[in-house]
């Protein structure tokens, strides 16, 4: 998987571009909103969402598997602390954070993986703090397609695995976590504006004090 996954981040970057997902504007708004300062975002990737935080004065430490992605958000000029490691070593540091932001990721895990990854992150939470997860959906025209791992779980592409969300999945995982409320998002393809765009859902919880 993270040899598939180095040897095709470049096209990837090329894809996706440098403008923030429309997600990510989203949980900006959010964050500031609720007096966010400090910033985790695990699968920082090159950092296209990370910029969006700290152009609004948060503080964004991220974590990322992939070398050089992180090599890119430094030629990019991104200057933050960049954990760097899979997310399934998670705590990588002893810190706790006003907030957590994780761009599709999480359904790139296995069932396994993301009960841990939620609990990692819930953990990282300072009491008050709150976490915004987006993941792919069921709506997604991909769903159902490739070689079926386990319920909602496709291998859609070699050495892709992806797991899709609806509400009952939602509400199993992350009822234990704060779950405050969930709503879909079309993420266009800002850097390839002839793909149609693809059906997230984004994930809020609040960890209490």
């Amino acid at each position: 998987m993270t040899e598939f996954w180095e040897s095709s981040f470049i096209e990837k970057h090329t894809m996706w571009g440098f403008e923030p997902a429309d997600s990510a504007i989203l949980a900006k708004d959010f964050f500031i909103q609720h007096k966010v300062k400090d910033l985790l975002i695990p699968g920082i990737g090159y950092g296209r969402n990370a910029q969006v935080f700290m152009d609004h004065g948060i503080d964004v430490t991220g974590i990322e598997i992939s070398q050089t992605a992180i090599g890119l958000a430094r030629q990019h000029g991104l200057d933050m602390r960049i954990h760097h490691g899979p997310v399934a070593d998670m705590p990588f540091d002893s810190k706790l954070y006003d907030g957590i932001f994780c761009y599709g990721l999480i359904h790139l895990l296995n069932r396994r993986e993301r009960g841990k990854f939620i609990q990692d992150c819930y953990n990282q939470l300072k009491p008050g703090g709150y976490m915004i997860f987006t993941a792919v959906s069921k709506k997604a025209p991909m769903f159902g397609k490739g070689i079926p791992l386990d319920t909602d779980y496709y291998e859609v592409m070699d050495g892709v695995r992806t797991f899709f969300y609806d509400a009952g999945s939602i509400t199993q995982e992350f009822t234990g976590y704060g779950l405050m409320e969930f709503s879909d998002i079309d993420e266009p393809h800002k850097h390839a504006r002839n793909k149609p765009p693809i059906n997230f859902l984004i994930i809020k919880c609040k960890k209490e004090g």
